[in-house]
């Protein structure tokens, strides 16, 4: 009894620390996601679309909708980005235009239509699978338009000179704008994008499949990527087992216990003295 009721104090200050360590990577990240699932695109917001139209949300979501937030100046992971949704968007059986719909942002009020048309030319003529135009639309907006439709599905992003620091994450819509699913990263799997807009498309969100990692990975802002985050892993994994250790002990002394004839033990359960 006396082990564990040292060990409890340690436990205690141990957790606290824990949960520090925790707070302070919460405050230092200014980058990352927060997920909204279910929550409601505004779709009434209006950009301007690769021509210099103005163009609502409305009128692009009218399916299922692959949506992404770039800046089309990056020279970081957004290239990567749209690199992985043209190749799952090729590796799919599903038809861009009659099955979904993708819609990619740029969150930098300094980019014009102008931008958004070569990267769009850029990007259709690279793919070898041949998709509507109309399938995939780049558009630009003022900061007004940005921040609303940024903070409606949790990017978060800082300035960072010139360029900004920010993660890289799929977003996935149903017709009516609703968030669905979150995909991380600049890869993904064609079965995965499969699901989750066949899900979308029946106005179901899912939580994201790798979400347990972001409890593993942190954003590395100077890296523009995910990195592991050691001292988080090994300080919970430190926590799950000093708490079983404490179980096992209170597991063996109760079944010590157990074999005591009961009149050498006092009311709580512990051998009485002399």
């Amino acid at each position: 009894m006396r082990k564990i009721r040292n060990i409890l104090p340690a436990l205690l200050v141990f957790f606290v620390m824990s949960v520090s360590i925790h707070s302070e990577d919460t405050k230092k990240s200014q980058v990352g996601i927060d997920e909204k699932l279910e929550g409601q695109v505004p779709l009434e917001l209006q950009f301007l679309d690769e021509y210099g139209k103005p163009v609502s949300l409305r009128q692009l979501i009218t399916k299922p909708t692959l949506l992404t937030l770039v800046y089309y100046k990056c020279p970081g992971i957004c290239s990567p980005l749209m690199n992985g949704v043209a190749s799952v968007v090729e590796k799919m059986d599903l038809e861009a235009g009659k099955d979904f719909n993708i819609v990619t942002i740029s969150f930098n009020p300094g980019e014009d239509y102008i931008m958004a048309q070569e990267k769009k030319k850029n990007y259709l003529e690279m793919m070898k699978k041949q998709i509507p135009q109309e399938s995939w639309r780049f558009l630009t907006g003022d900061s007004t338009s940005i921040a609303k439709i940024t903070d409606a599905v949790g990017f978060r992003y800082q300035p960072q000179g010139q360029d900004f620091m920010h993660g890289a994450v799929l977003t996935v819509l149903t017709p009516n704008g609703k968030i669905a699913r979150y995909l991380y990263g600049t890869d993904f799997l064609p079965l995965d994008v499969k699901l989750a807009v066949t899900e979308a498309a029946e106005g179901r969100s899912t939580p994201a499949i790798n979400k347990l990692l972001k409890l593993c990975y942190s954003y590395d802002p100077e890296g523009r990527k995910y990195v592991l985050n050691v001292t988080r892993i090994i300080g919970s994994g430190m926590l799950i087992l000093i708490i079983g250790f404490a179980l096992v002990l209170t597991l063996k002394k109760k079944k010590n216990n157990q074999n005591i004839p009961a009149e050498i033990l006092d009311g709580k359960g512990s051998i009485k003295n002399g």
